[in-house]
């Protein structure tokens, strides 16, 4: 693709279309919106592939990076269309580097296994983390739509990323 080979972004897009789209729908939850967002990552892609470099992570993770931003970026403006409070930024503070401990595994494992490790959650944490990543919410908006304290909030997510990281470690030590 850095080179100018349109087949090679065909071939991309065959491979990560389905997962960023549904990455997308996820975030957005409007088909049309999510396809002119799937269509800006691609683009985005292309236009960018030459300074894509492998240390960023795999090529899968950098694209869904992009549509998680992007989606985020549409998410804002469709409330902002209606008038809604913005997503506050800090949400994206000290998140963690694109592509890290599981960056061996075939893409598609990983994400079984993620979603695997998020359905052995306890509810209430497991909504804590969908909020902050599907709608890009932050802690303090959290508490508000549940009218529950900050510092449960905080608790919750705490517990859910430690148990997240426990079990995603635990999985990967035994296919080590």
């Amino acid at each position: 693709m850095a080179g100018g080979d349109e087949s090679a972004l065909g071939a991309l897009y065959d491979r990560w279309a389905d997962a960023v789209n549904a990455l997308v729908v996820r975030i957005v939850r409007d088909e049309a919106e999510a396809e002119e967002v799937v269509e800006a990552v691609f683009w985005q892609a292309w236009q960018q592939a030459a300074r894509y470099t492998t240390d960023r992570g795999a090529p899968g993770a950098w694209l869904l990076a992009m549509a998680r931003s992007r989606s985020l970026d549409r998410l804002r403006a469709l409330r902002r269309r209606r008038d809604e409070q913005p997503v506050d930024d800090s949400v994206f503070d000290n998140q963690p580097a694109v592509g890290d401990p599981l960056s061996e595994l075939d893409a598609n494992e990983r994400a079984s296994r993620v979603v695997s490790a998020l359905q052995h959650l306890p509810d209430e944490q497991r909504e804590v983390l969908e909020l902050a990543y599907f709608e890009g919410l932050s802690q303090t908006e959290i508490a508000e739509r549940l009218g529950l304290p900050l510092g449960t909030v905080k608790t919750r997510a705490r517990l859910a990323l430690r148990k997240m990281r426990d079990r995603l470690d635990a999985l990967r030590e035994v296919e080590a």
